[in-house]
């Protein structure tokens, strides 16, 4: 009984919460099953919120890099190693968790996933050398890569019957959490008198507000989601595979074409298009993110897209390598698109076609497997480019995972499904 006084204050503060929703939910969203319109909407609110809290605090570094270069005086060695921390985390830590949702249950993983993400990156602003940045670097790393097992669960159980949709509402806040620390901080930075470590700070505060709002407005974790439940991935499943290799090869693309595209340019002669290029690459994925809102439901189990897709992303990285000029920008943005669309709606796959104890641990494998390629296919782009001594055949690895993404898309609607009424779910 003692309680009592904090459940009826956090439903107090909820009830406010809430209230502003009543005027918007009845035009959103049409009760097609027995959840309560108003229950789905704060659902895909906090799905928003998560996808943004997966990378506000990662891509708050980039733009200060150079800053914290000079500040703990850091090779480019050690910059290197500090950016490679959280992809290597993200694949590292995937399965705990896998265990953490199964143990703790999902909705309690993403909030100590969210507290421990924005308690690390506190701390990282705080740090005075080297070590201590990596330490901070690695426990925020692993808050994140927590979070990302445990919201495929979370769309599945808040929004059972509109899986697609729930996967693009926080994949498009995914999107957004890329895009704003990297446009707002360098107009943040002179009233912070260039600091990186308030930069680094005030990117972290966004992170407690949604942990905040989950603690408050997310519903409690389903029966079904016990100590028992299940947490190790089963890897011989032919599902983890195919998806593991497909995110493989997108997450590849991605992160190898950001990190190789400017020093390509750079060596031959076109800075000038360096800037439109990555900005082109990256808000390349907002239109895949938002069109995919209103799409997803009908594409997702479908092949053509996904062969669409790795079509395109082969087109654009033979661009990429054949030309330059406002080509070079034409095909980062085709990339892009490419990359998000797909991206989002394999994301979609494992609660779709996974019984609900099966999708945090074959989520945790996919990713496992999908950001281990994001670090092995870079570090082939660069001994390519050292062998070869050709800048442009530092893409020929990242063309070779658009042609595995070409086969394995070939074959998306063959893959095994496991769950119960994963019929075509209704749009909304």
């Amino acid at each position: 009984m003692q309680d009592v006084p904090e459940r009826s204050t956090r439903m107090h503060l909820r009830c406010r919460l809430c209230e502003p929703l009543d005027l918007i939910s009845t035009a959103f969203l049409a009760a097609r099953n027995p959840m309560p319109i108003k229950q789905k909407l704060i659902a895909v609110i906090s799905l928003w919120l998560a996808g943004m809290g997966l990378r506000l605090t990662i891509l708050a570094v980039p733009p200060v890099i150079t800053l914290i270069q000079d500040d703990l005086h850091l090779s480019a060695t050690q910059v290197g190693i500090l950016t490679g921390l959280p992809v290597s985390l993200f694949a590292l830590a995937a399965v705990l968790g896998s265990l953490l949702a199964a143990r703790a249950g999902a909705s309690r993983a993403l909030l100590i996933a969210l507290l421990v993400t924005a308690a690390a990156s506190v701390l990282r602003s705080a740090s005075g050398e080297a070590g201590l940045l990596y330490s901070t670097t690695i426990m925020m790393s692993l808050g994140v890569a927590i979070m990302q097992p445990a919201l495929p669960l979370l769309v599945r159980t808040w929004l059972p019957h509109h899986i697609a949709f729930g996967t693009a509402v926080y994949s498009n806040g995914l999107l957004i959490g890329e895009i704003l620390p990297v446009a707002i901080t360098p107009l943040l930075l002179p009233f912070v008198g260039t600091s990186w470590r308030i930069s680094i700070m005030v990117w972290s505060l966004p992170v407690l507000m949604i942990a905040v709002w989950i603690w408050l407005t997310s519903p409690k974790d389903a029966p079904q989601v016990l100590p028992l439940q299940k947490w190790w991935p089963n890897w011989r499943s032919a599902l983890v595979w195919n998806l593991g290799l497909m995110f493989g090869c997108i997450t590849s693309m991605y992160f190898t074409v950001n990190g190789f595209l400017p020093v390509y340019l750079h060596t031959i002669g076109r800075e000038d298009l360096i800037a439109s290029a990555l900005v082109a690459l990256n808000l390349g994925q907002l239109p895949a993110s938002f069109l995919l809102l209103f799409m997803a439901s009908r594409l997702v189990t479908r092949a053509w897209p996904y062969v669409c897709g790795a079509l395109g992303a082969l087109a654009s990285i033979t661009l990429l390598i054949f030309s330059t000029g406002i080509s070079t920008t034409l095909a980062s943005a085709v990339l892009g698109f490419c990359c998000g669309a797909i991206l989002i709606l394999a994301l979609a796959l494992p609660p779709l076609l996974c019984q609900p104890q099966d999708v945090a641990p074959t989520s945790a494998a996919i990713f496992t497997l999908s950001y281990g390629c994001a670090v092995v296919v870079p570090v082939a782009s660069g001994i390519v480019w050292d062998w070869t001594g050709l800048p442009a055949s530092a893409f020929l690895p990242v063309g070779t995972c658009a042609l595995l993404l070409l086969v394995l898309a070939r074959n998306i609607h063959s893959l095994p499904n496991t769950a119960q009424n994963t019929r075509r779910e209704p749009s909304i």
